[in-house]
């Protein structure tokens, strides 16, 4: 993306580099600056008392995070934690910089309350899904939207509980059901579509 409309405190700011698997805030910390992801992918994700945890949406190259943002402007702590899911590099603005240059520069203006509207969309829709769709029907669009050109995908039953908001003894008993009805193949740590299209259409996607 092009810094070049934005203020000094923006086009100038400090790049850091973060390895995989790097927490970038918890629950309760009080945010220190505005995070632009320029390369990698930060995974954002709630844990409740009992532990268990639910993915919030994730943060890629050219993106903010909703929630460093919302606390900012709000000057508000973080209700839930961030983990880079991959080698990340980012643009980091102090908070002080982030209000003068939020004030001084309408580009930057613009970035920033555009970012939080597409952002609070997709979780808000994400939460629809949630709410309204059963455990199937996310597994379903999860695994269709996520397995590659293989219709192969490494992970857990741990990971996808995770990814979907659900218990993995429930992923486990999905996955069983999809198999059952010939989607799917589940193995230790893989999934194999045997039916993509099939797969889709129970997921509330075209075939």
């Amino acid at each position: 993306m092009s810094f070049s409309n934005f203020p000094d405190e923006i086009r100038e700011a400090a790049e850091v580099r973060l390895d995989a698997g790097r927490h970038v805030f918890s629950q309760g910390d009080e945010p220190q600056n505005y995070l632009i992801v320029t390369e990698g992918c930060v995974k954002v994700f709630a844990r409740s008392a009992e532990g268990r945890e639910v993915v919030l949406y994730r943060v890629r190259a050219g993106e903010m995070c909703l929630l460093t943002t919302a606390c900012l402007i709000g000057h508000t702590r973080y209700s839930a934690e961030a983990v880079t899911e991959e080698a990340t590099r980012a643009r980091v603005v102090p908070a002080a910089q982030f209000e003068r240059a939020l004030d001084a520069s309408s580009a930057f203006r613009r970035f920033v309350f555009e970012g939080l509207s597409l952002r609070l969309a997709g979780v808000t829709e994400r939460f629809e899904h949630m709410v309204l769709d059963t455990v199937q029907q996310r597994l379903a669009r999860y695994l269709s939207r996520r397995c590659g050109a293989g219709n192969r995908l490494d992970t857990t039953h741990d990971a996808l509980a995770l990814e979907i908001g659900t218990a993995r003894e429930v992923v486990s008993r999905q996955l069983k059901a999809l198999e059952e009805k010939g989607l799917l193949r589940a193995t230790r740590g893989k999934i194999e579509i045997l039916d993509p299209g099939g797969l889709a259409l129970l997921g509330g996607g075209s075939a």
